[in-house]
């Protein structure tokens, strides 16, 4: 088993409007050279949670990060209206949250940020603001979220 102190969530990037499935995942990611999806595991509309790729292999999900990290990626992240913004349905948040708690029962110990939590320090005060944030996947703040309730 390969060392994993890191769990990364994500959004698709795609209009919550529309299916994309765990098929069209894997053609978008080998179309960019990939081989196969990048994340770990992907979470339809339903709430289906979909292995795309095996916990062992080192995911392609967080540059600089994939070697010992696990990546979830939840269906959507845009509005109907072409907008980033946080589309997860009530299935989608039920899943994530199990899914996050079994996998922290596999790792202990390890951090639960959102993909965007990952973006360089640009002021260096050792705080990730939003100002900062390259990319505003996953549209939510999932430490807050993860570790409420």
């Amino acid at each position: 088993m390969r060392a994993v102190d890191l769990i990364v969530v994500h959004c698709s990037a795609t209009r919550a409007d529309r299916d994309f499935t765990e098929h069209d995942l894997e053609v978008c990611h080998r179309r960019r050279g990939m081989n196969g999806p990048g994340y770990h595991f992907y979470i339809r509309k339903n709430g289906d949670i979909k292995m795309t790729r095996p916990v062992e292999k080192v995911g392609a999900h967080a540059r600089g990060y994939n070697a010992r990290s696990i990546g979830i990626c939840y269906e959507g992240g845009i509005s109907q209206s072409g907008r980033p913004a946080d589309t997860r349905t009530v299935w989608q948040k039920h899943s994530l949250r199990v899914l996050v708690r079994v996998l922290l029962a596999d790792y202990p110990g390890c951090r639960v940020c959102g993909h965007r939590d990952l973006s360089p320090d640009a002021d260096g005060n050792g705080e990730i603001e939003p100002e900062e944030w390259v990319k505003q996947c996953p549209c939510f703040d999932v430490s807050k979220e993860m570790y409420s309730k």
